[in-house]
């Protein structure tokens, strides 16, 4: 395991190192100045742009650049946000509690919308699990930006349910409360595909011999469905869901600008448009350490909540 888990963490720091990389490139690559925007069309003299560009080491060389800017990063310094003229990890370290709160709240919709639905499904076969399959059907097809907009003209517009756009409420209950239509957008798709699979991985269960046993003996139907389906139905449920999860970390950026939440992934969207490379350099990198984190510890519980994995993977070696 130990060997495992070092293996994994180099791995890790091989991934980071690739994507900066490769985020680095594509930001510099990028057409568009920053010092455009900064200056805002505003005529200046060939003196004032040649200082701005060396505030911001613009004239380097692409790699001297590069290794400088990596540098800085391991020493937790992400360098100057262009637009807000703002320390980037400042800016970002404002705006994650947003985001780390509308990703938990979203985490909980797919986990207990789309498990139990999936159960649902594959415990009541006919209509219930028909209706079910169209259910998800329509909600793995439906992207976030679909349902921030179905949700707001809905429950925000006329029913008047929830705040619309760009409400942010204060107290955690009240945050809750005005992230609750942001949520559901971010969950809804990713809930209908853990769905899906929770009912195939408790389809599956259901036909072993094992359960055909239990149910012989006169074992109640719940104890057989608790022990003997779920408990082994859980394995790939967790590491598809937690993929799922991880996915979230992508979507936020699309619901965010839909609903004006102040997040990392609104931040991102703005800092796209506008040729923020410190800004966009640091949330890409932040992103992908969050999703390769999340799949190590994935793996990790695997083995923990399905045994069989251990024996498997021991019997491989």
């Amino acid at each position: 395991m130990a060997r495992y888990l070092i293996g994994r963490l180099l791995g890790l720091v091989t991934v980071l190192l690739i994507t900066s990389f490769l985020v680095f490139s594509a930001v510099h690559l990028a057409p568009g100045d920053p010092v455009s925007f900064l200056l805002k069309g505003h005529p200046v003299s060939p003196e004032t742009k040649a200082a701005i560009r060396a505030q911001y080491h613009l004239d380097d060389p692409f790699f001297t650049q590069y290794l400088k800017w990596v540098g800085n990063v391991l020493h937790g310094d992400f360098g100057r946000s262009v637009q807000f003229r703002h320390d980037v990890g400042s800016l970002i370290g404002s705006r994650l509690p947003s985001t780390a709160l509308l990703i938990g709240y979203s985490a909980v919709l797919v986990c207990l919308g789309g498990v139990l639905a999936g159960i649902l499904a594959a415990l009541r076969p006919g209509v219930v699990d028909r209706m079910v399959l169209v259910c998800t059907g329509v909600a793995t097809a439906t992207p976030p930006f679909v349902s921030a907009i179905v949700l707001v003209s809905l429950f925000s517009v006329q029913l008047g349910w929830f705040p619309g756009p760009g409400a942010a409420g204060t107290g955690f209950v009240d945050r809750l409360y005005h992230l609750t239509l942001p949520a559901f957008a971010l969950a809804v798709t990713l809930a209908g595909l853990l769905a899906r699979v929770t009912r195939s991985s408790m389809l599956d269960e259901l036909r072993r011999e094992h359960v055909e046993v239990a149910r012989s003996r006169g074992v109640a139907e719940g104890t057989v469905v608790r022990r003997h389906v779920l408990r082994n139905a859980l394995g790939p449920i967790v590491t598809v869901g937690g993929t799922m999860l991880a996915g979230l970390l992508v979507s936020t950026s699309i619901v965010e600008t839909a609903f004006n939440v102040s997040g990392i992934g609104s931040l991102l969207v703005q800092s796209v448009t506008v040729k923020d490379f410190p800004v966009v350099q640091a949330i890409t990198l932040i992103t992908v350490a969050a999703f390769v984190l999340v799949n190590l510890v994935v793996d990790l519980l695997a083995p923990l909540i399905d045994p069989r994995l251990t024996l498997t993977r021991r019997g491989a070696s």
